[in-house]
């Protein structure tokens, strides 16, 4: 399944800090593969409150992913990178299953 990497879920919590609910939920990152993009496939990141009935509910260093039965079927195996370089700062999906990707790298194929 998805695996989250110590630096992304440092940014995680930071910015699930930044948009802490009145009540103090915790929140949690959902991960979702959607149709789109040059190659077909293209992530989606969000925060909810909570996950869906169907969700596989991840825990990683005190971070919460939620993915639905649908997504997970393509993310398989795959590391969520947060890289904070020279030529910027963003989450980066690993995926060793998509064949290609698009140019810009914001879609991929399986």
């Amino acid at each position: 399944m998805l695996t989250v990497s110590e630096e992304a879920c440092t940014k995680i919590l930071s910015l699930l800090e930044q948009e802490k609910p009145q009540g103090g939920a915790q929140r949690g990152l959902r991960v979702a593969v959607k149709g789109g993009g040059c190659s077909g496939f293209q992530y989606k990141l969000d925060f909810e409150d909570e996950p869906g009935d169907m969700d596989q509910v991840i825990e990683s260093n005190g971070v919460r992913i939620f993915v639905d039965p649908k997504s997970s079927l393509y993310l398989n195996g795959v590391i969520l990178r947060y890289d904070d370089g020279l030529m910027g700062a963003g989450f980066q999906v690993e995926n060793p299953n998509a064949r290609t990707t698009c140019g810009c790298g914001e879609s991929f194929s399986i």
